[in-house]
């Protein structure tokens, strides 16, 4: 459900085209920020690590990342075969969690070049957050406990690497290889 009051609400008028479009953040992977990050997250295996994004309104937002730089226009078909597995076991990780009813799974593109996948936990009742508005609401709640964001991250980690595998830390993902 929207999150504004259907009274008076109206609709901005659509803005002409401006071409080119500005390039997107890291289109030259010497300049992608995701890249130097390749081994920071909660989870990792070699091709993709998963991380937990703060400041949030929502009980938990994740984002899996490509660990090489690719985009989903780019990405070699072996990882696009497979990309499906690891969604499904981030979703089902993040519906376990005894208070979140779904897990939303986004892929906006129009940001940054670096592929990334978003994880959004809707809470467990909170039925005016169903659909595509989760994350406009994200952005217009308080901001929900880092702690408790922690351990449920921390929790979906561990149900991960028992099983899809994997690591919590780059030391352990190369120990795993």
């Amino acid at each position: 459900m929207s999150p504004f009051e259907p009274e008076g609400r109206r609709v901005a008028p659509l803005r002409p085209p401006v071409p080119p479009e500005p390039e997107r953040h890291g289109e030259e992977p010497a300049n992608c920020d995701v890249c130097r990050a390749r081994d920071e997250g909660i989870w990792f295996n070699e091709r993709r690590r998963l991380v937990r994004v703060t400041g949030v309104g929502v009980p938990l937002v994740l984002m899996l990342y490509s660990r090489d730089h690719h985009d989903m226009a780019d990405l070699p078909g072996e990882m696009a075969a497979e990309l499906g597995v690891p969604i499904t076991h981030i979703v089902r990780r993040v519906q376990a969690l005894a208070h979140i009813s779904r897990a939303h799974v986004y892929r906006i593109g129009d940001g940054a070049a670096h592929l990334h996948i978003w994880f959004f936990a809707r809470p467990e009742g909170q039925a005016h957050l169903y659909g595509s508005w989760m994350p406009v609401w994200d952005d217009l709640l308080p901001e929900h406990p880092a702690d408790a964001a922690d351990a449920d991250a921390a929790a979906v980690a561990d149900a991960s690497v028992a099983s899809y595998g994997g690591g919590h830390s780059a030391a352990d993902e190369r120990t795993n290889r």
